[in-house]
Order: structure tokens, then C-alpha cells, then sequence
């Protein structure tokens, strides 16, 4: 197995084809002529059609109801994946296993972790010293207290944390990229691609990467984005950054396509956005627990229409002109 065939594909794809994969279970001529174009129209489609094929030939998963009953079993996913041996092939198996209709594509350290939410889902945790710990959709975390310290690793998504007060240890959240100490603050750390996005809400957090011993500080109203080489520039909190614990969406002057990119962590599926419209610009506060109804919000404000081509695949396109 080459190292291109393996490696993990983005998560929105993977999705698809395990939409497509239940789908063509029991599907219509049409239904199988746009799943044809969508395998044609990307290399990553066709590779993660491949990896769920392997999927199914290492556990000779059922076809139909009972492998759609299968898929949505996290009790059998778990059991699965105590099971695997070692080696490159169950590395692979263990990516395959995060994939199924009633998840996004998630890596082990998400179903290994202490406390996780599922997409869609937000949860409000009180930690032994008081502290308030908001999981944001699709997100997990550790929490390991000890007598030095009070330590949480995000693994996956975004956080907001209240820290409790009267405790002298210092509270610390890590990531991959680094790890960021509060000082008696509220702010939010969230997974990016490029790294760890910081915001700091109240008073400050001191922030230091992997591979650098310097901290550095950010203050009330500051963001910055933390990678494992150092700390990007600190830059003003975005209007709203905290909403999505009400519930909201809220963006100002904000790239189309980077709202509709938000929009998808809320939902199962792919959620996708025409280049021709991606960069356009919209402001305005959107519903987080009913995307369908953000979604629709969109048409009285811009030049677009809302694609269905099933139920977990969804496009933002340019509307049609209709003739004189």
C-alpha cells in the first residue's frame, strides 16, 4: 500500500462517501448517475471510496441494513478497534473505523478521550475545582488533575473555559501546538488546521509553542493563532467569537465560503459552497442547532440557491437566472 493511499483524506469527503456508500445501498438510477460524477470529479473522492472498500474487506462488513446498523454503532466501532493489531494496515483500518453516517471523521485520540461531544452536540462540564469547560460541536478533551497542576488537552474542536478560583495550581489547556496558561481568565481555544486558535475573552492567557520556552501574553479583546514553531500575530477578537455558546452564528463582513465552512461542523454530511459565490461577502447572526433554517436565511440576502442532492450532501450555488 503506497503512502498516497493511505494517509487520511480531508474529513468532508470521507463523509460523502459513507453518505454515498449507505445510499447506493438501496438507491435510484439517478441516485447512481450522480454518484458517478461525484467519484469522476475528484482523485480524494475516488481514494476514499478505496479506503471504505478496505474497510469492508478487513470485516467482511454486511451489505444494506444491517451494515447501515453496523456503521452507527459506536459500541461495535469501539469493540473493533480494541480488536486491531499493529502495522501500517491497522493504522489504516483505524482511520477507516472513525467513519460512519452518525459521525465526522474523528482520529482515535477522539474516541480514547475522557469526555467528547458528537456533531451538532454541545456540552457544559463543571471540573472538580469549579471550573466551567463548554464543548463546542465534534470536540474532545482529557482532564488530568493533578497535585502540580490542572491540565485539559484538546484533542479535537473548541473549548470555552471559566476557570475556578481559590485554587493555587496553575490551569493549563494543551494542544498539539503548545499550551496556553490561564490567568484567572475566560477565553476560548479552538483545532484549526494551521494550529490552535486562541481568544482571550477576560483578563489574559500566557501562550507558549511546543518548540518555544518564551511565553507570551494575550490580553482581554486578543487572538492570536499558536503553532508549534511560535505564536502568530495577535490580532482583535472577532465580534461574536463566544455566540456559539448561545446557540448563534455571528459574522461580520464574513467570505461566504468561510460561513458556510463553519456552518458544516454542525452538521452530518458535506456542506459545501460553489467557487463562484465563495467570496462573497455576508454579516448577520445564523442558528447554530438548525442549519437548514441558516441556510435558507442566506437567499433573501445574496445571489444564491441551497442544492440538495441527498441528505448529507448539500451545496451553496449561484442561483439561476430566470428569463424575461
Amino acid at each position: 500500500m503506497s503512502p498516497a493511499s493511505s494517509r487520511p483524506v480531508p474529513a468532508h469527503v470521507l463523509d460523502a462517501a459513507i453518505a454515498w456508500q449507505l445510499t447506493l445501498d438501496s438507491s435510484t438510477a439517478l441516485e447512481r448517475e450522480e454518484f458517478a460524477k461525484w467519484h469522476a470529479a475528484h482523485e480524494e473522492h475516488a481514494r476514499a471510496w478505496r479506503q471504505l472498500g478496505m474497510l469492508d474487506q478487513r470485516f467482511s462488513v454486511a451489505k444494506g441494513p444491517a451494515r447501515s446498523a453496523l456503521l452507527q454503532s459506536r459500541e461495535g466501532i469501539r469493540r473493533r478497534v480494541r480488536k486491531l493489531g499493529s502495522g501500517l494496515a491497522s493504522v489504516v483500518v483505524i482511520i477507516g473505523l472513525g467513519l460512519f453516517v452518525s459521525e465526522r471523521y474523528l482520529p482515535l485520540d477522539y474516541w480514547l478521550a475522557d469526555q467528547r461531544t458528537a456533531t451538532g452536540e454541545q456540552r457544559t462540564l463543571r471540573l472538580p475545582d469549579g471550573t466551567l469547560l463548554n464543548l463546542n460541536t465534534h470536540s474532545a478533551v482529557d482532564v488530568r488533575f493533578d497535585e502540580q497542576r490542572r491540565l485539559v488537552v484538546l484533542q479535537e474542536g473548541e473549548i470555552l473555559v471559566e476557570t475556578g478560583h481559590g485554587d493555587a495550581r496553575p490551569f493549563i489547556v494543551e494542544t498539539r501546538e503548545g499550551s496556553m496558561r490561564a490567568l484567572g481568565t475566560r477565553f476560548l481555544v479552538k483545532r484549526e488546521e494551521q494550529g490552535t486558535r486562541l481568544s482571550v475573552l477576560q483578563s489574559a492567557v500566557a501562550a507558549q509553542a511546543q518548540g518555544n520556552p518564551a511565553e507570551q501574553i494575550l490580553r482581554e479583546g486578543q487572538q492570536a493563532l499558536l503553532r508549534s514553531d511560535g505564536l502568530g500575530s495577535i490580532v482583535a477578537l472577532n465580534p461574536g467569537a463566544d455566540a456559539w455558546t448561545r446557540g448563534m452564528l455571528v459574522v461580520d463582513n464574513a467570505r461566504l465560503g468561510d460561513l458556510v465552512q463553519e456552518l458544516g461542523r454542525y452538521r452530518r454530511g458535506h456542506l459545501g459552497v460553489a467557487p463562484d459565490v465563495a467570496d462573497l461577502r455576508i454579516t448577520g447572526s445564523f442558528p447554530l442547532h438548525d442549519t437548514e433554517k441558516a441556510l435558507s436565511a442566506l437567499l433573501p440576502t445574496l445571489p444564491v440557491q441551497i442544492e440538495r442532492h441527498t441528505q448529507y450532501w448539500v451545496t451553496v450555488a449561484k442561483a439561476e437566472t430566470k428569463p424575461e
